[in-house]
């Protein structure tokens, strides 16, 4: 049942919250972001709307934890920088990863131009990715792969705008996912696109070395 006020002891744990966030999702799959509310959500999960606000400020902050509770910032790779375009691919997959453990109707609903959170998160702010952002950390793979000679750039684009790109391969390789009935390997189709991508800088330092 749905009871507001304070939220009770056993409530005010991470349980709790992982429930919320499950909860939401699966409102997200049946109806879209558009359709959800903090009540919606909270007879959902079956827990008060004081449990709700023990965790989220609103209905933004409870979205915007399907992404930023993944830390980009100190995520550990496997692959080496001197294969950058794998690595790129690989942190990138962490979220996408995320997204397909809620399902694919989730990510079909949440991966749409109206989610204004999504937006914000995968947009820019006076022309920097926010920080901890899978943007910013690609920003950051991309400079040190520079500066230690693994790429090279041609006069005419910036690393900014390589991992700008990189994103928005990235939106694409998802929708085309969404679409898909299981015929599409979302993991193999990433990485296929960043390496294609990332082939004219590869190629480029070999025209510089």
């Amino acid at each position: 049942m749905n009871r507001s006020g304070r939220p009770r002891k056993e409530e005010s744990n991470s349980d709790s919250r992982s429930e919320i966030i499950n909860a939401a999702a699966r409102l997200i799959s049946r109806k879209g972001t558009n359709s959800l509310t903090v009540r919606a959500v909270c007879e959902e999960a079956q827990l008060s709307i004081g449990t709700f606000y023990y965790f989220f400020k609103d209905k933004n902050d409870l979205m915007m934890s399907f992404i930023t509770d993944l830390s980009f910032e100190g995520a550990e790779l496997s692959c080496p920088l001197s294969d950058i375009s794998g690595r790129i691919a690989e942190l990138y997959m962490l979220l996408i990863q995320r997204y397909m453990n809620f399902g694919r109707e989730f990510v079909r609903s949440f991966y749409n131009p109206c989610n204004i959170v999504l937006s914000a998160y995968m947009g820019e702010r006076d022309g920097m990715f926010p920080k901890g952002t899978v943007m910013a950390r690609s920003e950051k793979e991309l400079d040190d792969a520079l500066a230690q000679g693994v790429i090279a750039l041609p006069d005419d684009i910036t690393v900014h705008e390589i991992a700008s790109d990189i994103c928005t391969v990235v939106k694409g390789c998802v929708f085309e996912w969404c679409l898909s009935d299981n015929a599409v390997d979302l993991n193999a189709l990433t990485e296929r696109i960043i390496r294609s991508y990332m082939h004219r800088l590869q190629a480029f330092k070999g025209t510089k070395s």
